[in-house]
């Protein structure tokens, strides 16, 4: 009975999937199931092997002290590699800040176990709380991210939409975009093998600093390397990820109201954009094209960020009743 949690966890994940596999709920499930089973065990083996588990928690958390310092220098040393390679933008530092973020709740861990103040326990019983299920919801978004993008596509599609990301110079299409407009390339010949030619959609609009329109610049790199131009339609109204797929849909719906698409972007945004799709009612799951390594860990943080600003209402709302905790935990000192 122990494992019940988690079975019923898991149950109410592949029900999700089934149902709708771009919700962020079922990366939740999947943590939960996790969570539960690992508990289960632990469980179960205080109960039939006391010593053992004793021995193992001591381990567990050594591996987790030595995790979190580990991730602090890995975090740290990659925000200095894209502050380098990047430039100092709010996004290129979010890496780093993780990193001294992490540095911080370990000096606080360890002033009060030095110091053992009333507020200071309060305080820190807080913050870990607080980082225990920022760092939960990060884990299940990581991991679920991962499996969405090894999920297989449709076999059928009438729309291949790919999302802008800017232009270098006001006019030419920058590594990061180019991995997409490949990707799509070899998505739509995929797609137009299986016997319908579908409609490739570039969606981008014209930024402050651009020339011309993204999906102008998109469509030209696309018809440059031999795709065929009489299939290419151009959104050129929006500015966010949210305008992408929103614009595009008006298109695709107009054009054929019960369509199909493939949705195309990097890989590190490809569940929040199938997040986003699903929210605005799109019909059609969200692939990725490979991003430079050095530029993951900060751009998953940024997705993960705007996931969870995306949910604020839920999310403030048990931040605020850990707060409520901490308060509670210093009036009982």
């Amino acid at each position: 009975m122990v494992y019940a949690p988690a079975l019923l966890c898991f149950f109410l994940f592949c029900v999700g999937v089934l149902r709708d596999r771009r919700r962020f709920g079922n990366a939740v499930l999947l943590g939960l199931t996790g969570l539960f089973a690992f508990g289960a065990w632990i469980f179960e083996l205080r109960d039939r092997h006391p010593v053992l588990a004793r021995d193992l928690g001591v381990a567990l958390v050594v591996l987790v002290a030595l995790g979190i310092v580990t991730l602090a220098w890995f975090l740290i040393s990659n925000g200095l590699v894209m502050v380098r390679k990047e430039g100092r933008s709010p996004a290129n530092l979010l890496s780093l800040l993780a990193g001294l973020a992490l540095v911080a709740l370990l000096g606080l861990l360890i002033a009060t176990v030095v110091l053992q103040g009333r507020v200071l326990v309060a305080v820190t019983a807080t913050a870990l709380a607080l980082a225990g299920y920022v760092g939960f919801l990060f884990l299940c978004f990581v991991v679920y991210a991962f499996l969405y993008g090894r999920l297989a596509l449709r076999r059928r599609a009438d729309f291949v939409v790919v999302l802008g990301s800017g232009l270098i110079g006001g006019s030419k299409v920058p590594p990061l975009l180019a991995s997409r407009l490949d990707r799509a390339h070899a998505v739509h010949g995929r797609l137009s093998r299986r016997g319908r030619r579908p409609v490739l959609i570039t969606s981008g609009g014209q930024g402050p600093d651009e020339d011309l329109p993204e999906s102008h610049a998109m469509a030209d790199y696309l018809i440059g390397r031999g795709f065929p131009a009489g299939l290419i339609e151009r959104e050129d109204r929006s500015r966010t990820t949210e305008e992408n797929i929103e614009f595009s849909r008006t298109i695709m719906v107009k054009a054929r109201p019960d369509y199909r698409c493939v949705i195309v972007t990097n890989n590190y945004h490809a569940f929040r954009a199938a997040v986003t799709a699903r929210r605005a009612g799109v019909r059609g799951h969200v692939v990725g094209s490979p991003t430079a390594a050095y530029f993951l860990p900060s751009a998953v943080i940024r997705e993960f960020v705007a996931l969870f600003a995306t949910y604020r209402r839920t999310n403030l709302g048990i931040c605020l009743l850990v707060f409520l905790g901490g308060g509670f935990i210093w009036l009982l000192g």
